[in-house]
């Protein structure tokens, strides 16, 4: 097995391939100084390790504390009140009525004033990354086409070549989709002949023409904005609610020669914002890996990331898109960036990186070296050619998950202004997404928004993780509700409106994003399109979906919904309940039937195993997983957490036995050998049970769930992993 050597600088122990990615790609790509990069990254690393170290010890402390608490009250009855109290004098929850206002400046449109859809996917996945970026603009009829939304009656299967009643009935549904986003004035889309402009000495009208010879203009003439046209193919370009809509005719395409007004394809402004990750959907377990991740990042600022594969027999190579030029209203050129304006997802403050090892020989903090490194990538994104910037307002966009607290949040803001000054950038240069999956950050929210109250652009919520963390934080309060069941608690919904609520008073409407959750069937299309309306209308101006085909047909729902009348009118409404939010979601385990508790078991366990398999021998870090009833769903570490964290309370509360879990942990290994029976390169878990790395994986996540800081995975993923790593290097 090949040792990484290392290098020594200064008092710092650098992997070899990690610090030649350093010195003979990034800082020349940015023109900066080795010496002065590597004393910097010194300097961060000694001053901000104690401060990291003890926050981390804050966690525990807390959590120590809190697990006394209620292990002193087996069996009472609930006191909210002395429990709230209890928190507040331990300094859990910070009594505050102030919503602190936010001051960002220098924050991109699609950021600040634009609703839409956004993309969360892999980093390290190039040919991914780069599909993502480019879903900025979608065809409508192709997310159609292929999808469930059109229903699979007589004629119209998606199976075989293509069918002309399956087509026919996309054409219907994408000019319903326009008499609503860009109703014309007296007349449906489809009645219209042909489309055109009508000339004018103060520019040019867009008209559409029926076929007696009448020609009608759009209800609001001032969304139409701009066009291209080529001959007889024209491309015109609308706005509503701040998304784009381009209208392609072409007489002469295949489809545009049948549909009304020869309208070849409808394309949407789809994926307005990208979230490049390098956490939760990433396997990265040392340096080899962190410089496949960084080496990404770096390609999509510079805008020369390439990504070749073979489909069909046949290779492709994917790139990145370029802008997009059409002549606006009045005669002057308009230029549309052609890709996602992308935010890079660290990750939090927990994990260490063999990558650098500091002064006394320890991994440095993995989100200190990410906050350095993902920054400097951006600094390419000033320089390239040929493509507008990632960022026009010279901002670079940081999410920072997984942090407790206004402590922890306020140590990011440290953390980014020391990487400012080392890369000599204006100070608050650097912007701050606050993932709000922690109870502790919840609870705190507007203090934590007010510690970065000058660099915060995005506020979310995520209902795994921060149902992880919520069984975690309460593991010895009592058994959890099942997993279904919890989502119906008032806590989930009190938490849902209470980030939208406090956003709304810190002033982030107009100047950043507040966020919902990921969609995560992504065959189950047609279910999304008539659901996922509901975040939107929840006041959340953008909302995850697992892929460009979801980007472009959740972007039909901003433009049903005008967020920011949604947020006027949710300003008005009373808070949401902190109490509620405070609530566990506990259970009496008696009001649950042995087959009740089973099923549970089941389907936690097959969930586990069938991501935990791919993350552990192959280093995939965010698949689509079959679950026990081979639907597909999106799966990352938040909901290996959720899962993880629910079995070992049920374990640690006697609901189940630890011979039942391992039995059924067994059984369903066989489930997920036989739905990855279609893979040559899988190893099935049930023909070795203990020799299965990924099978000791899984269970030491349940049985050792307990003792798992703040339950998360990544340290016993991490460990594993490893060993996977070394076993097929041998």
């Amino acid at each position: 097995m090949a040792v990484d050597e290392r290098r020594v600088i200064g008092g710092l122990s650098v992997s070899t391939v990690f610090h030649d990615f350093v010195e003979t790609e990034l800082l020349q790509a940015i023109g900066f100084d080795p010496a002065t990069f590597w004393n910097g990254v010194e300097a961060i690393v000694s001053d901000l390790t104690p401060v990291n170290r003890e926050l981390l010890k804050t966690r525990d402390d807390l959590q120590a504390k809190i697990d006394a608490w209620h292990s002193a009250r087996p069996g009472k009855d609930w006191q909210h009140a002395e429990y709230v109290e209890f928190l507040t004098d331990i300094g859990y929850l910070k009594p505050s009525d102030a919503f602190p206002a936010i001051e960002t400046q220098n924050v991109d449109p699609e950021i600040a004033e634009i609703a839409g859809p956004q993309l969360v996917v892999p980093v390290s996945n190039a040919r991914f990354a780069i599909n993502a970026a480019n879903a900025r603009w979608g065809s409508l009829y192709d997310a159609l086409y292929g999808t469930d939304v059109i229903p699979e009656t007589q004629g119209q299967e998606r199976d075989g070549g293509y069918k002309p009643a399956r087509g026919a009935a996309v054409i219907r549904y994408a000019t319903d989709f326009l008499d609503k986003a860009l109703p014309l004035d007296g007349v449906s889309h489809s009645d219209v002949n042909a489309y055109g402009l009508d000339h004018t000495d103060d520019g040019c009208r867009f008209v559409a023409a029926q076929a007696n010879g009448e020609t009608n203009g759009l209800k609001d003439p001032g969304q139409f904005v701009a066009c291209t046209e080529q001959k007889e193919r024209c491309c015109y370009l609308f706005q509503n609610h701040g998304l784009h809509i381009e209208i392609q005719i072409d007489p002469n395409h295949p489809i545009g020669k049948e549909a009304t007004g020869n309208v070849a394809d409808v394309i949407l402004e789809s994926a307005v914002t990208t979230i490049q990750d390098c956490e939760d959907s990433v396997a990265a377990v040392d340096a080899e890996d962190k410089v496949g991740v960084y080496r990404n990042w770096l390609g999509l600022m510079q805008g020369d990331l390439e990504a070749t594969f073979t489909r069909s027999g046949k290779e492709s190579t994917r790139t990145l898109a370029k802008d997009r030029i059409y002549q606006a209203v009045d005669g002057s050129e308009l230029v549309l960036s052609g890709r996602s304006l992308l935010l890079v997802r660290n990750v939090g403050h927990l994990m260490t990186s063999d990558a650098i090892l500091d002064s006394d020989g320890q991994e440095v903090f993995e989100g200190i070296l990410d906050a350095i490194i993902t920054t400097a990538c951006a600094l390419t994104d000033r320089k390239r050619d040929g493509l507008l910037p990632n960022s026009r307002a010279g901002s670079i966009y940081i999410v920072k998950p997984k942090m407790h607290g206004p402590s922890e949040v306020a140590f990011t803001d440290t953390l980014f202004g020391r990487v400012e000054r080392l890369f000599e950038l204006e100070a608050d240069s650097i912007k701050v997404g606050i993932m709000d999956e922690e109870r502790r950050t919840t609870v705190n929210l507007p203090a934590c928004i007010g510690a970065v109250k000058n660099r915060v652009v995005f506020i979310n919520t995520g209902f795994l993780d921060r149902t992880g963390d919520e069984i975690h934080t309460s593991m010895q309060a009592g058994a959890v509700l099942p997993k279904e069941v919890i989502k119906s608690q008032p806590w989930i919904t009190a938490y849902e409106d209470w980030n939208v609520d406090v956003g709304i008073r810190c002033g982030l409407p107009g100047k950043a994003q507040i966020g919902k959750g990921m969609w995560p069937k992504p065959d189950e299309m047609k279910q999304m399109v008539d659901t996922k309306q509901v975040h939107p209308e929840a006041g959340a101006n953008c909302a995850w979906v697992p892929s460009p085909t979801a980007a472009t047909l959740h972007a039909i729902h901003y433009h049903v919904v005008d967020v920011r009348k949604v947020q006027e009118r949710l300003a008005k409404r009373e808070l949401a309940s902190l109490d509620d939010i405070l609530t566990p979601p506990l259970m009496c385990p008696s009001q649950l039937f042995p087959e009740e508790i089973q099923n549970e078991l089941n389907n936690n366990a097959q969930g586990i195993l069938g991501y935990v398999v791919r993350w552990i021998d192959f280093g995939v870090g965010c698949s689509k997983v079959p679950d026990i009833d081979d639907v597909g769903l999106m799966e990352d570490r938040a909901t290996l957490r959720i899962s993880s964290q629910h079995i070992a309370n049920w374990l640690l509360h006697e609901v189940a036995s630890k011979e039942q879990v391992l039995e059924t942990f067994e059984r369903m290994a066989e489930v997920v050998d036989n739905q990855n029976e279609g893979d040559a390169s899988y190893v099935r878990m049930s023909d070795n049970f203990d020799s299965s790395i990924a099978f000791q994986a899984a269970c030491a996540l349940v049985f050792e769930g307990c003792d798992q800081p703040n339950g998360y995975t990544e340290p016993l993923l991490h460990k594993f992993r490893q060993q996977k790593k070394a076993e097929l290097a041998c």
